[in-house]
């Protein structure tokens, strides 16, 4: 439950962005319609036009240690995602993340907030860093500078048990990675019994009924050399949902599929969108992410180029680059 806003919290938002860019009680009702602050149920107390991800950071911080109702409209978010802030908060932030291969800077210092509930998409050109921006995320990729915060803890691969947290950040990748000398049933079942210490029984049902959600209940005894590409991802997206994860990363799921099998895999990550879990997807399907994000991210270089909600990028980008790579790949 949120707390009503007073006024030393007021005094601070204009402290922490500019007096001309917050607005309270009827300067809202006057300006913003219900639809247009994103659906929500009561008229917040705060809105906070920002014009970057660092604004974004600060503000929300605030507002989550002080229980306070703001919705965050500007650049760097859409209405949607700001909507869901209000409801649960932060559950992934970047600051200043670099990754270098070498002498090859891949991430040039991304600033960037996931929250609660929110679907993200990533799209961009290969090699801008999309996938390397994903996969230090969870640090599989440890970053060459910045910070990793999930749930609110810095992620540090010194002092952090990454094992435990990655527990709760599924991920996909490209490849399937499914266990060739498994079952597919011991694919989805051997990672809760192992780690989270769960009876084989429970571990089974639990598997038995998520294979059945995508169709692959009647494969559980065979062995992944018998599925179709398509089946593999599918069984991939169990497994990690078998962990009972807080967020899920899609690294490009289904760039390794035939055509006719991508829509069985897209079909099984919009069904879990509409669980409302945190979903962060790196795509080349741009339908797919026009319609089940909640905010775009246009990934070039190394760098964040362009973000909105996906009728903001899509039908209206204003980065000259963003427009040119959105030319070549809409048809």
């Amino acid at each position: 439950m949120f707390c009503k806003t007073t006024p030393a919290d007021i005094e601070y938002l204009k402290t922490a962005t500019a007096p001309d860019r917050v607005l309270t009680g009827d300067d809202i009702a006057e300006e913003y319609s219900h639809d247009e602050l994103g659906g929500i149920s009561a008229r917040p107390d705060v809105l906070v036009r920002v014009r970057s991800a660092e604004e974004i950071s600060a503000v929300m911080r605030y507002a989550n240690e002080k229980l306070i109702p703001v919705v965050v409209r500007g650049s760097g978010t859409g209405l949607v995602g700001a909507s869901v802030a209000l409801e649960g908060g932060i559950m992934i932030e970047t600051v200043g993340l670099k990754k270098h291969f070498g002498t090859l800077e891949v991430l040039k210092g991304i600033s960037e907030v996931i929250y609660k509930g929110e679907v993200v998409s990533i799209i961009g050109p290969s090699g801008g860093g999309k996938s390397t921006f994903l996969r230090c995320l969870n640090l599989l990729e440890i970053p060459t500078e910045g910070k990793v915060f999930f749930e609110g803890e810095e992620l540090d691969p010194v002092s952090t048990d990454l094992d435990l947290h990655r527990q709760k950040i599924g991920m996909v990748f490209q490849q399937f990675n499914v266990f060739p000398h498994m079952t597919v049933l011991d694919n989805v079942t051997v990672a809760p019994i192992l780690e989270k210490k769960i009876s084989r029984e429970e571990a089974e049902s639990r598997a038995m009924s998520l294979l059945k959600t995508v169709g692959l209940e009647d494969k559980a005894n065979e062995y992944p050399r018998k599925l179709s590409g398509g089946q593999k991802q599918r069984l991939a997206i169990v497994r990690a949902m078998a962990m009972d994860p807080d967020v899920m990363l899609f690294d490009e799921p289904t760039s390794a599929l035939d055509p006719e099998m991508v829509k069985g895999v897209l079909d099984v990550i919009q069904g879990l969108v509409e669980t409302g879990m945190t979903c962060v997807i790196v795509t080349h399907e741009m339908g797919f992410a026009r319609n089940v994000s909640d905010r775009v991210l246009f990934i070039d270089d190394g760098i964040i180029v362009e973000s909105g909600t996906p009728s903001e990028l899509f039908d209206n980008p204003q980065n000259p680059r963003t427009q040119e790579f959105l030319s070549q790949v809409l048809y």
